[in-house]
C-alpha cells in the first residue's frame, strides 16, 4: 500500500524563510526566491495550508483549510494516482494612510500534493467547500489482494 502523503524536505526551509520576512519585513525578504537550481529547478509555493488527512472503513478524506479563500480560487485534480490541492489566495489592497504592525497571514499561490492509497477510488473522488475548509472524499474501493507466487529454485 503506498504512503498516503508525500514529505516536502522544503518545507522546513520555508517556514524559516517566512519566519525571517516576517520578523525583519525587509521587501528582499518577503521575495525570496522560489526558485532554486537555476532555470528549470524546483520551485516552490508560496505558501502551504494546513492538512488534516483521516480514513474510515469507507472512504478517506482530506481536509484543507483554506481561510478567506473562494472555492473558484481552489483546484482539485487526480492524475496518476496523485491528488493535487492547488490555488492562490489574492492579498488586500494596502492603503497609503494605513501603518501595519504585523502581517502574518500567507498570500499568493500554493500547491498540496498527495499519493492515493491503492485501494482509493480516484475515479470517484469528491470535493466540497464550505466555511473556508476544503473536504476531499476519497472512497475506498474493494481491490484484488496480490496472490503469492511460488518461485522454484533450480
Amino acid at each position: 500500500m503506498k504512503k498516503l502523503e508525500i514529505w516536502n524536505p522544503f518545507r522546513e526551509l520555508e517556514e524559516v524563510q517566512n519566519q525571517l520576512s516576517f520578523f525583519f519585513r525587509w521587501p528582499e525578504l518577503e521575495r525570496f526566491p522560489r526558485r532554486l537550481f537555476g532555470k528549470g529547478g524546483i520551485a516552490l509555493p508560496e505558501w502551504s495550508p494546513r492538512v488534516d488527512i483521516s480514513e474510515d472503513d469507507k472512504e478517506y478524506l482530506v481536509k484543507a483549510d483554506l481561510p478567506g479563500m473562494k472555492k473558484e480560487d481552489v483546484k482539485v485534480t487526480v492524475e496518476h494516482d496523485v491528488l493535487s490541492i492547488s490555488g492562490e489566495r489574492k492579498s488586500e489592497k494596502e492603503e497609503k494612510k494605513k501603518k501595519f504592525h504585523r502581517i502574518e497571514r500567507s498570500y499568493g499561490t500554493f500547491l498540496r500534493t498527495f499519493t492515493l492509497p491503492d485501494d482509493a477510488g480516484a475515479t470517484k473522488i469528491a470535493a466540497e467547500f464550505k466555511d473556508g475548509v476544503l473536504k476531499v472524499h476519497a472512497p475506498k474501493t474493494a481491490s484484488a489482494k496480490p496472490k503469492p507466487v511460488e518461485v522454484k529454485v533450480q
